[in-house]
């Protein structure tokens, strides 16, 4: 493809490019990335990239603005740290001035299936595999809707700038990634990880969508192929979301992003970003198929030769990914949109061992537990991360919520109630023993469960309420051994499971007590663990 004279809107930006690409096809990104030499052509012709030293998120370097028109909705918080409008201004600046006599590439598109509520995205980067990542993960515009396209966004991604008077301006290290949402303009530099890009248009529906009255949810979602009744899935990375509603029996939805409005579920991406680590095709041939010509593999270990990739090795990073768009899966729902869910399940690796594979949870239980969001961190996903580590993250996406979490929770809440939805929690970490001495769930058993969910099976059976954590379990679940249903049987030792069961609901307490301090609101602390 020819490189186009001028995209319109770059020029205000200060960006004055040698060339620029503007939404290149894949065949035409396809040898751009072969021509720069930026990616490694696998043996089943899928795109292989390395992120250089970022191989996951650099949470500690993500800023908001701090300006009139959005610092009183902004959660100021450890995961949303202040920039200054004159540091944005200087960063912005030599971000526009290192990218301008570069060759660049610029994806318009859209993030949410919504037309309604949708908004228009700007992604300016200097790599063609960058390009790639958005082409994959946004939602991609017909060629008449691209001529019309006004991006109300924009990402600049200057990954090969640094700042390096950091410490002057106050902030973390060299790597930045800055949001000014007067200013509708993200900034990244030092880090090429693609999932920066991804979280960051996530970050802004995280803001726009609940100010509409709209829930932005960090979930993935799929309908029944013959009933039609959607599910939603909140987890944490490695916890299972993608994974588990890319079923064969029902159509995908979307795997990390989505929102509910008063017409149901709606996908906010185009594509679906798993890992891939230890990636079995017996037991996700979906996800395994889905990695072909026109995807990008990021990370993974290959053999120099044949260039076959080792799924299993984790020599540069436990955060192995994949991106693809999302037709790369055969079973979806097209377009990526969904009624009102009937079930919502909440994802969690727990690390201590303690929490039934599966639970039922009344609605103000399910306020705890979102609000909550306990899980472990995976290994790789972000940076310093070396082993899995028992958490508590808000809505199960705290990283990725701009606004306070009770935002969200009383807007799920109020459409929990409304539309009557059922809710479970379920346990996709170690059962028999804690984080050294206990065994991850099986695949299989947690597929099984999630099936007798949704034909609704599961409230047949005989329940259980665990006397700490006050959920209700099920004694049976067909075609699940029984033996692990009881945590506290599951164990062999039944007095450090007593312990460690009781370390855990203290986490859970003293974490909660953030959210009635000053408010009793949200105090669903009643529907919580109790020592």
């Amino acid at each position: 493809m020819q490189a186009q004279a001028q995209v319109k809107g770059l020029k205000e930006l200060g960006i004055e490019p040698s060339e620029v690409f503007h939404n290149l096809s894949y065949d035409e990104i396809f040898e751009h990335e072969k021509n720069n030499g930026e990616t490694v052509l696998s043996s089943n012709g899928t795109m292989m990239v390395d992120t250089g030293i970022f191989t996951g998120r650099s949470p500690k370097d993500k800023y908001f603005v701090d300006e009139p028109s959005s610092n009183k909705n902004i959660w100021w918080s450890h995961i949303n740290f202040k920039a200054s409008e004159a540091v944005f201004e200087e960063l912005y600046q030599k971000c526009v001035n290192y990218l301008s006599g570069k060759k660049l590439y610029v994806f318009d598109g859209y993030a949410g299936a919504n037309p309604e509520t949708r908004i228009g995205l700007r992604v300016v980067s200097e790599k063609a595999w960058q390009h790639h990542f958005c082409t994959n993960m946004f939602l991609r515009p017909s060629k008449e809707e691209l001529a019309n396209l006004l991006p109300e966004f924009t990402i600049i991604n200057a990954c090969g700038v640094k700042n390096e008077k950091y410490k002057e301006h106050g902030l973390n290290s060299e790597v930045f990634v800055i949001f000014n949402l007067a200013k509708k303009l993200c900034i990244i530099g030092g880090t090429e990880y693609g999932g920066e890009m991804k979280k960051g248009i996530f970050s802004v529906m995280n803001y726009k969508l609940p100010l509409q009255g709209i829930v932005s949810m960090h979930c993935s979602a799929n309908i029944g192929n013959k009933d039609g009744d959607t599910a939603l899935f909140f987890g944490l990375s490695g916890t299972g979301k993608t994974t588990l509603s890319t079923d064969p029996n029902r159509k995908l939805i979307g795997d990390d992003e989505h929102g509910w409005d008063d017409n149901g579920i709606f996908n906010i991406e185009g594509g679906c970003y798993a890992k891939v680590i230890n990636l079995d095709p017996k037991t996700e041939p979906e996800i395994f198929e889905a990695i072909k010509r026109d995807a990008l593999l990021e990370n993974v270990v290959y053999d120099e030769k044949t260039k076959v990739v080792d799924y299993t090795s984790a020599a540069k990073t436990e955060n192995t990914r994949v991106s693809y768009p999302i037709y790369h899966i055969k079973n979806i729902q097209v377009p990526s949109k969904g009624g009102h869910p009937k079930v919502i399940i909440f994802l969690t690796y727990d690390a201590f061992g303690v929490l039934p594979p599966v639970s039922r949870l009344s609605i103000e239980q399910a306020m705890y537990h979102f609000l909550s969001g306990y899980t472990a961190k995976v290994a790789g996903t972000e940076r310093g991360v070396k082993e899995p580590t028992a958490t508590f993250s808000a809505c199960f996406g705290a990283a990725f919520m701009t606004l306070h979490p009770t935002v969200y929770a009383q807007l799920l809440g109020e459409k929990m109630r409304k539309h009557n939805v059922r809710a479970y929690m379920m346990n996709t970490g170690l059962v028999g023993g804690a984080y050294g001495t206990g065994k991850r769930m099986n695949l299989p058993s947690t597929r099984k469960i999630i099936d007798e969910i949704m034909n609704g099976n599961i409230d047949k059976a005989e329940f259980t309420k665990h006397p700490i954590f006050q959920v209700e379990y099920p004694k049976t679940v067909e075609g699940v051994d029984s033996s692990i249903l009881d945590p506290r049987e599951a164990w062999t030792d039944k007095a450090a499971y007593d312990e460690s069961s009781k370390k855990l609901a203290g986490m859970f307490i003293e974490n909660f007590k953030k959210y009635v301090e000053g408010s009793k609101d949200f105090d669903f602390t009643a529907f919580g663990p109790q020592i």
